[in-house]
């Protein structure tokens, strides 16, 4: 089994549900057959919207590149990072790091175009809308991108910083107000594209027709380190 190196803190939470995530997915019948996880969770990394925005000169790339370097050092084969906009670093961190990333973004692209996706309403941080991160991989897998509009991106970002990174109880308004918008622009799945999303799916009853992308990076993770169970195949929400 391959060692799985996980680039953690992005935030905490998101984190912590990311080793779950591993564990509930992986086909084990006892402790020894679970992955082996060698998890940095630094949350001192600098706020990676902010840095895309031009709010911030501190590059997150550098430390999320030094973390990828001591996981590989000490044994990691693959390195996973449960955080979407960290993406925006996957060139240089790739450049860096020396064993393979695993891609949420190109892995996600990939899962909806599988299964024939074609119109996708995207909820996610400002820098990684800002960004084109998801939009360039969706569309080049020939997939309709749906943003909300100024509002509602207002909306998304409260979830996300206001709500979850925060620790305060999620304001499922914000949320379903999102989600209506989305469905009437014609999106006929909505990818919850920033980790701390994923909390609201773990927690709330959002309904079906929803993509976790965290699922996806832990789906993906499993695959190559272990053994995935087959009801993880269909991660989209029924």
């Amino acid at each position: 089994m391959k060692k799985l190196g996980v680039i953690g803190g992005l935030g905490p939470m998101a984190t912590a549900f990311f080793m779950q995530m591993i564990i509930e997915m992986t086909d084990a019948d006892k402790d020894q057959d679970h992955i082996e996880m060698l998890i940095h969770n630094c949350p001192s990394i600098p706020d990676r919207t902010n840095y895309i925005l031009g709010k911030s000169v501190e590059n997150p790339g550098r430390p999320m590149a030094a973390i990828g370097k001591r996981l590989a050092e000490i044994g990691a084969d693959v390195i996973a990072i449960p955080c979407i906009t960290a993406n925006y670093f996957f060139k240089e961190l790739s450049e860096e790091i020396p064993i393979p990333i695993i891609n949420i973004i190109e892995e996600t692209a990939g899962y909806l175009a599988e299964r024939n996706i074609k119109e996708v309403g995207l909820m996610a941080t400002d820098g990684t809308v800002q960004s084109g991160l998801f939009q360039k991989a969706l569309q080049s897998a020939g997939i309709d991108v749906i943003l909300p509009e100024e509002e509602g991106q207002r909306d998304v970002m409260h979830l996300i910083y206001q709500n979850v990174k925060a620790a305060y109880p999620v304001e499922m308004e914000r949320f379903v107000r999102v989600s209506g918008e989305l469905r009437e622009k014609g999106a006929k799945v909505i990818l919850l594209g920033c980790t701390e999303l994923s909390m609201i799916r773990r927690d709330e009853r959002i309904g079906p027709g929803y993509l976790d992308a965290m699922q996806v990076l832990a789906k993906r993770s499993v695959e190559i380190c272990g053994a995935l169970k087959k009801e993880y195949q269909q991660l989209i929400t029924h």
